[in-house]
């Protein structure tokens, strides 16, 4: 590359810094992009077979490597080590799941042509758009940005990853490793850099992109790529709400929500924010998380639970949201203001905050969780279903969680768990409104990454021809008559 300008990555919770990474220009970009593009072609001539085997033993590769890519996951982001074991292994079983479903998901399908066209044979077909970029997090450096990556590129697809400034290591570790196995290196590329190398990168020929990260920026970057007409896929940020019903198993769901509001210092999309509590098992569930959330500490990594605040100015969000509650009426029961120690943020829990605080309305990104009553679960699908966002949620009900889930504006429900959707690699990832649209995971994420192009061939010729100057008043009864009769049928 021509540029000499970098940029370094640090550690959040000792500020030193970790490693320089060059910051590539749009000429470097376009430069990737076009070697992608070369490379595209003999990626797919290898077919289904052949990605599978490269994608597999890619993941294999990973397994073996796993501890490698923990240590330098929980070094960039500051999160304990077995969180960071536990991301790198979802993100592995992402990939193998893709590599070996993509055949199935994507072969061609046989249509019914219906009576009218009787005499033709109609097929779909998906193909891979080309390039397709991939902007990622810093929150989870693997795990979401391997949602795409795996999928577009056992779609036949190649990648130009650009990941987060703050986790650069994880994203060059992965291309390094994906160059150990592959047939070329320009299947997978990797481009660092901050804002300006992920502009460069919409601003480039790919033939789509996918990002996560905040709404704002989403936007942003939709609006770039509408100028050239690319297509995006785009995983935003959650308020995501709990809900726990009468009938709910009080200890298992206030350990799991103390967990999914906490772990990763809060910085996690799906993560609990806001949580809606029956009014009869209220005070059992609040006693119950402000117990549980005494032994939970921040500290780094082999010393707390969580780690520090990955991005710095974060926490400034997180005091306002914090103060803006407090100010509203909304009352303490664990920590505080006096919560934040930066560059950490000890567990706080709010109850009785009101609906239209900053707490509730935006994305917080912290450890902190609301608490508040409901007189019923209507009331709670209510509230839940108010907030601009719709990512993913938590149904706590021995009897009715199905029930509750299916009347959630949101794109993924955990019925008595959390954030297990993002688990299971055969189901889709992704949310509605402001969290965005578009889905990863599963075998809509193989699709995500396709294009369907239809293909209609006549076998025999009719009598009477439909689509000719020829056609006869004859024909024109036949049809009418046809369209009478079946209404539709066959």
């Amino acid at each position: 590359m021509d540029t000499l300008v970098t940029f370094d990555s640090y550690d959040p919770v000792s500020d030193e810094i970790l490693a320089t990474f060059p910051i590539y220009s749009q000429d470097d970009v376009n430069r990737i992009v076009t070697s992608a593009r070369e490379a595209a072609p003999r990626w797919l001539a290898l077919g289904y077979a052949g990605r599978r085997k490269v994608l597999l033993t890619w993941s294999k590769l990973l397994a073996d490597r796993i501890e490698e890519c923990a240590a330098l996951i929980s070094r960039e982001t500051g999160k304990p080590k077995s969180d960071a074991t536990l991301e790198a292994t979802l993100a592995i079983a992402h990939l193998a799941w893709a590599a070996r479903n993509a055949r199935e998901v994507l072969r061609t399908q046989s249509r019914k042509p219906g009576i009218l066209m009787a005499n033709m044979s109609a097929t779909v077909e998906r193909s891979p758009f080309g390039v397709v970029g991939v902007i990622g997090p810093w929150n989870y450096p693997i795990f979401t940005p391997m949602g795409s990556i795996a999928y577009a590129l056992a779609a036949g697809n190649t990648v130009v990853f650009k990941p987060s400034e703050f986790t650069p290591s994880v994203g060059v570790w992965l291309a390094n490793t994906f160059a150990e196995v592959a047939p070329d290196e320009s299947i997978f590329s990797v481009v660092t850099g901050l804002g300006d190398t992920g502009r460069a990168l919409c601003e480039s020929t790919i033939n789509k992109l996918a990002f996560t990260g905040s709404t704002r920026t989403a936007k942003l970057v939709a609006s770039e790529c509408a100028k050239s007409m690319t297509p995006v896929v785009l995983e935003c940020g959650g308020k995501d709400p709990v809900i726990i019903a009468e009938d709910a198993d009080i200890d298992t769901a206030a350990d799991f929500t103390l967990w999914s509001a906490m772990s990763n210092a809060g910085q996690t999309c799906i993560g609990a924010e806001r949580v809606y509590v029956h009014e009869k098992v209220a005070d059992q569930f609040i006693a119950t998380m402000v117990e549980l959330s005494k032994k939970v500490k921040p500290g780094a990594p082999g010393s707390g639970n969580y780690g520090p605040a990955t991005m710095p100015k974060q926490i400034d969000i997180i005091e306002g949201h914090i103060a803006d509650a407090l100010k509203r009426g909304g009352t303490a029961v664990v920590g505080g203001l006096e919560s934040i120690i930066r560059p950490y943020v000890e567990p706080v829990i709010l109850v009785n905050v009101p609906e239209d605080s900053l707490a509730i309305t935006e994305e917080t990104f912290g450890p902190i969780i609301i608490i508040n009553r409901v007189k019923n679960t209507d009331e709670a699908i209510s509230l839940s279903n108010q907030s601009s966002y719709g990512l993913g949620a938590s149904v706590w009900s021995k009897r009715s969680g199905k029930e509750i889930a299916s009347k959630l504006d949101c794109g993924m429900v955990a019925i008595n768990s959390t954030t297990s959707f993002a688990a299971v690699p055969s189901v889709p990832f992704g949310g509605v409104k402001n969290s965005g649209y578009g889905r990863i995971h599963g075998p809509e994420g193989l699709l995500e990454f396709t294009y369907a192009r239809s293909i209609v061939r006549a076998r025999f010729q009719l009598p009477f021809s439909l689509t000719s100057f020829k056609r006869s008043k004859f024909g024109d009864r036949v049809v009418v008559s046809m369209t009478k009769i079946f209404n539709g049928r066959g």
